[in-house]
C-alpha cells in the first residue's frame, strides 16, 4: 500500500516529464528535443529531473547530465521568466556596456554572485553579440532590442516591464 502511495507521488510530480517523454516516444536520440521541452516547463533543467530523464530513457545519468551541460542552451540553475541580455561585443563595450550592466544588476537587488532575481522575474547574462552595433551600447529583454542605453534608459525600460508584468499578474486574479 505504501509503495503504492510513493508510485502516485512520483508519477504526479513528474507528470508533465511524462507527457514530454511520450510525445517523443522514450527515443534516447530526441535527449536534446526533450531537454529543450522540459527547460522550457521548468525554465531550467533540475537535477532529479535529469535523473528521472536517465531512468525512463534507460541511459545513464552522467550521459544525460553531460548532454545538458555541453550545450549553452540548457541551464541547471533556475531562470527567470524574462532574460535580459547585455550585449558586450566590441562596439557595445567601447560605448559603455559594463556602465549598462552595472545598472541591470543595481536596478535589480542582483548581488555579485546572483544572475536571477529571487522573485523568478529577471534573469541577466552578458553575451558577445546581439547584432544590434549600430545601437551601442544595447541589450535584449526577451526577443527586444534596446538600444543607445544609460542608466536612466535601463532604469525606465525595467520599470516598465516590472509594470506589465504586476498588470498580467492582476489580470490572472480578476479572472
Amino acid at each position: 500500500m505504501e509503495n503504492s502511495k510513493q508510485e502516485q507521488t512520483l508519477v504526479r510530480k513528474f507528470e508533465k516529464v511524462n507527457r514530454i517523454l511520450e510525445k517523443h516516444s522514450y527515443n534516447q536520440s530526441d535527449l536534446i528535443g526533450i531537454l529543450q521541452e522540459i527547460q522550457e516547463e521548468y525554465r531550467y533543467l533540475p537535477e532529479e529531473i535529469l535523473t528521472y530523464v536517465a531512468t525512463a530513457l534507460g541511459v545513464s545519468p552522467a550521459y544525460v547530465y553531460g548532454v545538458a551541460t555541453f550545450y549553452a542552451q540548457f541551464s541547471l540553475k533556475p531562470k527567470g521568466k524574462r532574460i535580459i541580455r547585455v550585449c558586450d561585443g566590441t562596439a557595445c563595450h567601447v560605448r559603455g556596456s559594463q556602465t549598462v550592466l552595472k545598472a541591470v544588476r543595481e536596478y535589480l537587488g542582483l548581488k555579485p554572485d546572483e544572475d536571477t532575481t529571487p522573485d523568478l522575474l529577471f534573469t541577466v547574462e552578458t553575451v558577445a553579440c546581439i547584432g544590434a552595433c549600430a545601437l551601442a551600447p544595447a541589450m535584449m529583454i526577451d526577443d527586444q532590442v534596446f538600444g543607445q542605453m544609460d542608466q536612466e534608459k535601463v532604469e525606465q525600460t525595467l520599470e516598465s516591464i516590472i509594470q506589465e508584468e504586476k498588470g498580467e499578474e492582476a489580470n490572472v486574479f480578476s479572472q
